[in-house]
């Protein structure tokens, strides 16, 4: 498929028209804030699989070890889930334990890191609100601080995902209860309203269940189905016919995707 099929154009609902917008240009990020991070998941991030966000097998999904657990204020309520973030040891303030060079990680946000209200927030409740945290994959901390140091000072900023390929559709559950799991989302990342089509319906808005699980409750088997994915920074993306008349529970089927 040629690159141009893979891209989708942005639209936004205006808040004072019942016309669709377009949303100029594309996500270009937010700006650098403090933060600080420790790790999680062993040496090879197997710990890490699953989470709150739904994502599942995080290398067969393609986040691989880039990944992260975000603290009650980033999370946003798992509304973050597939957000990008780009990382830099803080050495202004604890060069001890920051790698030569100040090297920077890009991540994904797939999990989330609960608050732990036992222990004082500058003393193992390093996810209490409103701290700013990561729990990085333990492979991504060590490409910025030393594994020694436990927890660092941080400086993040929201970037763009790079994704290959589209939008991938995880459809289970079952004739009267359809469950959708999101992923390999381009741009900002995050979304926040799904719509589904089947080929014998009109638009239907899809309810988050959780993380980035999307649900509907209409009978659609039998039918193509069509998705429509807004994310964080309200650009729209619309796959027609994403998944075919003949789709099954339990299969992935893939869309198109945001322009980076």
């Amino acid at each position: 498929m040629p690159l141009i099929g893979l891209l989708c154009l942005a639209s936004l609902l205006s808040a004072f028209t019942a016309v669709h917008g377009r949303v100029p240009g594309v996500y270009s990020g937010g700006p650098w804030q403090s933060a600080h991070a420790t790790f999680y998941g062993g040496s090879d991030a197997s710990g890490t699989m699953g989470g709150a966000c739904g994502y599942g097998n995080l290398y067969t999904q393609g986040y691989g070890v880039n990944t992260a657990a975000l603290s009650t204020a980033l999370f946003n309520n798992g509304l973050s889930c597939g957000a990008c973030f780009e990382i830099k040891c803080d050495a202004t303030n604890d060069a001890k334990w920051c790698l030569p060079g100040n090297p920077s990680i890009v991540i994904t946000a797939t999990n989330f890191c609960p608050p732990n209200y036992a222990l004082p927030s500058d003393n193992g409740g390093w996810c209490n609100p409103p701290r700013q945290h990561f729990d990085l994959a333990m492979p991504m901390f060590l490409k910025i601080a030393q594994l020694k140091a436990g927890i660092v000072p941080v400086t993040y900023r929201r970037v763009p995902c790079q994704r290959q390929g589209g939008i991938r559709f995880t459809i289970n559950g079952s004739r009267y209860f359809n469950l959708v799991t999101i992923t390999n989302v381009a741009g900002s990342g995050d979304v926040i309203r799904v719509g589904v089509k089947g080929a014998n319906t009109d638009w239907m808005s899809m309810s988050r269940n959780w993380g980035q699980n999307w649900q509907s409750n209409s009978v659609l088997v039998g039918q193509a189905l069509s998705f429509r994915v807004t994310t964080g920074d309200h650009r729209t993306c619309t796959s027609m016919n994403a998944a075919p008349s003949n789709w099954q529970f339990g299969q992935t089927y893939v869309g198109k995707n945001f322009r980076i």
